[in-house]
């Protein structure tokens, strides 16, 4: 096997090994030529080469999501480092460990008036759990040319013993940091950069190893909530008669079904679930903005919680967050254990435990179920929604509103299901969907700048096909991130092309004018045909109801690659028929 020369790239790759971190995912450079070297010689690490980085860092994240594993990046030094910002702001705030391995110059190197010599150091300040800094060799650190002689070997004796002793402080240095970094993403699920100094030759390689990096591993045993809080959240409890949960962005599968099941049976209790919750119960409340939007204001008040418990990631309707801003509950309760964001303005307790450990200690210890109408009364209020939003999609023109309906109902069982941000997420909001269905989202920055990035990365990893329904800009935005060979054949997207930023639609402001179109909607006359030809996408597109369930009955089938389906809707009457939807089902 050949490994790099250079001391500090085989510590990087050793270790990166020995915290299993299969996945490597390359953008092509020259200073991390030593990374690159080692970890594609290696068949232990699965890599990728990835050219945009914006795009590579979208790509792991993706990957990352699906795995709850760290994926590292690896990228040269100067403004490539710069291009992985809006993923590791993503994972930072989605909780999706990564591992950033930056290549860099020298510290005599830096901040020189040379290309591609900025200070690397810290750079993800604000997003990020942890910067590590690798140090180079005694003559870096001292900021010595590698051509010149370190003074010290000419002044001290036992010059050799004492330069000995440096490089192996260095080295125990540089794999404390490592380690450090890697055991941060793992147990906190989050990005760490690790930002490495080499000095030319890059590309010489070796025959065998000359370093063996010690390998630490974090203490991970959770803490137990403490009694006090847990006493207090079961007389508030106990004493409640209107109690909300709010679920955010959650796994598959991450909540215990018995404790789902046991606060099913509480009629003081309701259970609004976003579409990225990944929770389903026949007694819960989906479609939030369904329940919301239409209320009156004494109604909201009836609505108003005397405890709200939250967990997961963040909230995507914005008339619930509107909504428990005005009405607030008495008591806001988050649990999760890293941290608590305070959306509402009235959070009381922040509970340091998996919503699991939670209600293992909460719900088994509840004397009683304390009489109340609450979700009688609002369940009442769910079915006659439901039926007007029946009612109301036989009459609507072909809309955004009438293809969202056709689209998600058309997802195979056992799907991904991929949304991007923005008018998709938010209409997708608005259905009740297949219960087999995974349903992933950037929600953590909520941007649309890496959604088909982390849609083609999720696909990659994940055995099921992948489904990803996307607008026009979020798609052409990140068109990039089709431009890579790893496209697995059943990957399909769903482009929904109403040409232009249609959402801005349905925001205040003033319509049909030139400065709008041109600088809030960006109208445009662009389609996804020749994007797709150039990226071997197998292409069709459809402007009727009618075309829409013809090519829908093929689009799933097994094919010799990836398809894309491009919808056509009406620009103009979009925001119209959804704000009547709100209306309409009052």
């Amino acid at each position: 096997m050949k490994y790099p020369k250079i001391p500090l790239a085989q510590t990087v790759i050793q270790l990166c090994k020995a915290k299993k971190i299969e996945h490597i995912v390359i953008s092509p450079g020259s200073r991390n030529a030593p990374l690159t070297i080692g970890f594609t010689n290696d068949d232990f690490f699965k890599c990728y080469s990835i050219v945009d980085e914006r795009c590579a860092g979208f790509f792991a994240l993706g990957i990352a999501q699906q795995l709850n594993h760290p994926v590292a990046l690896v990228c040269t030094s100067g403004s490539a480092l710069l291009n992985y910002y809006p993923a590791i702001s993503e994972a930072f705030y989605s909780d999706i460990p990564l591992v950033v391995l930056s290549a860099d110059r020298p510290k005599h190197l830096i901040d020189i008036g040379d290309g591609q010599t900025i200070n690397q150091k810290f750079v993800f300040a604000n997003h990020i759990l942890h910067s590590a800094n690798l140090k180079l060799d005694l003559k870096d650190e001292n900021n010595i040319p590698i051509t010149e002689d370190l003074p010290i070997m000419k002044t001290i004796e036992g010059k050799l013993e004492r330069f000995l002793g440096f490089q192996k402080d260095i080295q125990e240095h540089n794999e404390f940091e490592i380690n450090t970094a890697i055991n941060i993403a793992n147990t906190n699920s989050g990005p760490v950069h690790i930002n490495i100094p080499f000095d030319e030759p890059l590309y010489e390689t070796v025959d065998k190893l000359s370093v063996a990096p010690k390998v630490i591993d974090f203490n991970t045993k959770s803490k137990d909530i403490e009694a006090y809080t847990l006493q207090e959240c079961l007389e508030y409890w106990n004493s409640s008669s209107k109690k909300m949960i709010l679920v955010g962005v959650n796994g598959p599968r991450k909540i215990e079904q018995k404790w789902l099941e046991e606060l099913s049976k509480d009629d003081s209790v309701i259970v609004l679930t976003e579409t990225t919750s990944n929770l389903h119960h026949s007694t819960f409340f989906p479609s939030i903005d369904q329940l919301i939007a239409p209320l009156s204001v004494e109604e909201q008040k009836q609505l108003q919680p005397d405890i709200l418990l939250t967990f997961g990631g963040l909230i995507v309707s914005k008339k619930i967050k509107a909504f428990l801003r005005k009405f607030q509950p008495k008591h806001h309760w988050h649990a999760d254990k890293k941290r608590a964001n305070n959306t509402f303005f009235c959070l009381s307790i922040h509970i340091e435990a998996t919503p699991n450990q939670f209600f293992e200690n909460l719900l088994p210890k509840i004397t009683h179920y304390v009489k109340s109408d609450y979700k009688d009364t609002w369940s009442l209020v769910k079915e006659n929604r439901l039926e007007k939003h029946a009612l109301y999609l036989k009459q609507i023109p072909y809309s955004d509103f009438k293809v969202f309906d056709l689209v998600l109902k058309s997802i195979p069982d056992n799907s991904v299901l991929q949304v991007s941000n923005s008018s998709a997420i938010r209409y997708t909001q608005l259905f009740n969907l297949n219960k087999t269905l995974e349903v992933y989202c950037n929600r953590g920055t909520s941007g649309i700048d890496g959604s088909t990035s982390t849609s083609v990365g999720c696909a990659v990893v994940n055995e099921n096909p992948t489904v990803f329904i996307t607008g026009d800009l979020s798609f052409l935005y990140d068109s990039n991130g089709l431009w890579n060979n790893y496209i697995p054949k059943n990957f399909r997207i769903i482009v929904i092309n109403n040409q232009g930023g249609g959402i801005f639609r349905i925001l205040p402001g003033q319509k049909n004018t030139e400065n709008f179109d041109k600088f809030f909607e960006t109208k445009h006359n662009l389609n996804a045909k020749y994007l797709s030809k150039m990226y071997g996408f197998e292409y069709t597109s459809a402007t009727s109801e009618k075309q829409i369930k013809n090519k829908l009955e093929v689009f799933y089938n097994a094919s010799e690659g990836p398809k894309l389906l491009e919808i056509f809707t009406p620009r103009i009457i979009n925001d119209d028929i959804l704000l009547k939807y709100f209306e309409f089902i009052a």
